[in-house]
């Protein structure tokens, strides 16, 4: 399926039926959804991966990647409402992989194997430590995060790329237009390289009452971070 198929295969995942401000809920497009998600096909970030969609929303970065043949994906957000919906999308949109859909905080990382599926030390017991454990499937994290433009959300990007830089092998992301020195900086420290950056345009439709346009572009970016 080609990147145009994916589109119109996406076009079906509904928005947000009560977006909530404070968590800056807004979709992600069909198209750019399709561009990312085919991009990270391409660079073989998808198939037989682990896909992990933070802050998913109603699922489209998710459905879209259970299209391309992972080994699982999980699509996780705190907003128990969106995820219902997410889970409708799936009926709507029908990949071929399953996903599992999650009520909890995607800035913390409880539910996350750790990076690239190792386990510590002291969960090999000695009826096992002879044999190695087979390696689990690479983690590739997609996701729309807020931007953090919203009193009492402030950083909330950062926070998410903190818990890809701990479970991620490679991520992409969607970021506010100038985040460019940001991300880069934030992947060198946690010991990552940007591979790939270009722009986007976000188009927002009026959903709440301070916004004045009924229709506006918002300008943003998107990184591929290989995480070491």
């Amino acid at each position: 399926m080609g990147k145009r198929a994916l589109e119109r295969r996406l076009s079906a995942v509904s928005d947000f039926a009560d977006p909530q401000v404070e968590l800056e809920q807004y979709p992600t497009p069909a198209d750019l959804a399709a561009h990312l998600v085919h991009l990270a096909d391409v660079n073989h970030d998808i198939a037989e991966k682990t896909v992990f969609d933070l802050g998913t929303g109603t699922g489209m970065l998710a459905l879209g990647a259970a299209t391309r043949d992972p080994e699982r994906v999980v699509g996780i957000d705190r907003d128990a409402g969106a995820i219902e919906q997410a889970r409708d999308n799936e009926r709507r949109v029908g990949p071929e992989t399953p996903v599992g859909w999650f009520v909890g905080d995607a800035m913390r990382a409880p539910f996350c194997p750790s990076k690239s599926g190792s386990r510590s030390a002291d969960s090999v017991d000695s009826a096992d430590a002879a044999e190695s454990p087979a390696p689990a499937p690479s983690v590739t994290v997609l996701m729309n995060p807020p931007f953090g433009a919203q009193t009492g959300n402030e950083h909330a990007d950062r926070a998410f790329l903190e818990t890809t830089a701990g479970i991620a092998d490679v991520s992409y992301s969607i970021h506010n237009e100038g985040s460019v020195d940001f991300v880069e900086a934030f992947a060198e420290d946690f010991d990552g390289e940007v591979t790939h950056a270009f722009r986007a345009e976000l188009p927002l439709s009026r959903r709440f009452e301070f916004q004045r346009r009924r229709r506006k572009v918002l300008d943003a970016e998107v990184f591929r971070i290989e995480w070491r």
